[in-house]
């Protein structure tokens, strides 16, 4: 298998597409309009309760800057949002690498769109395991696999791509924005995929330490077993 590796890249990048789904939705209210002002023709792809949220901080403005991602990647989102963003298109527009021709390409073929920014925080997990009398299908529930899909792939391509997990960040990363004409830096991005990785890694420990202190008697309880 060989391995693809990168040689030309942009110290700034200019944000023109972000993909925002969270969980924690503190600091929307502050961070969309001052993303707007700072990148006005971006355009947001967003999921579930986090569109609801950005089209009623938009109002009117949403038309021209807000698509649900299941417009935009033709598959509706499945019962319970269990599938909102695995999907070709949108990993395309996460990994793809601005001077590697074939990517173009593959953008082209398919009318996708590179994305700068993602904008994602994740199932309360830890918080849900916390609270007493949690059963172990409430936990599993709480295990989200989209957002950190988004964030590890976001992350990995920081040479293009803006990975934010936490709502703090909002502040600076605008602040960037306004200093840097609409772009972000190598730096930032850099800065911020520690930070992402950092934040999968521990929110995958508490998965793996919470499962791991069980048994599967522990596990089965609750459900009603159906034979096939």
């Amino acid at each position: 298998m060989s391995i693809n590796t990168v040689e030309r890249i942009d110290d700034n990048v200019p944000v023109r597409h972000v993909l925002i789904s969270v969980s924690d939705k503190a600091g929307l209210e502050t961070f969309i309009p001052e993303l707007l002002q700072t990148c006005p023709g971006v355009r947001i792809f967003s999921t579930g309760g986090t569109y609801g949220k950005i089209q009623s901080i938009l109002g009117d403005r949403a038309a021209g800057h807000l698509t649900q991602v299941s417009e935009y990647t033709g598959q509706p989102e499945t019962q319970g949002g269990l599938v909102k963003t695995l999907d070709f298109k949108i990993y395309l527009g996460l990994l793809t690498e601005t001077y590697n021709d074939a990517h173009q390409g593959d953008l082209q073929r398919t009318s996708a769109v590179a994305i700068d920014m993602v904008v994602v925080n994740l199932y309360p997990f830890q918080q849900t395991i916390a609270q007493s009398g949690v059963t172990v299908e409430g936990a599993r529930g709480q295990i989200d696999i989209g957002g950190p899909c988004m964030i590890r792939a976001s992350a990995k391509n920081f040479i293009r791509v803006a990975s934010v997990v936490d709502p703090a960040d909002y502040g600076p990363i605008v602040s960037e924005l306004k200093q840097n004409g609409g772009k972000t830096s190598l730096a930032m991005r850099f800065a911020l995929a520690q930070k992402a990785f950092d934040h999968t890694a521990g929110y995958d420990r508490a998965i793996a330490d919470y499962l791991g202190a069980r048994t599967a008697n522990e596990a089965a309880a609750g459900y009603r077993f159906q034979d096939r």
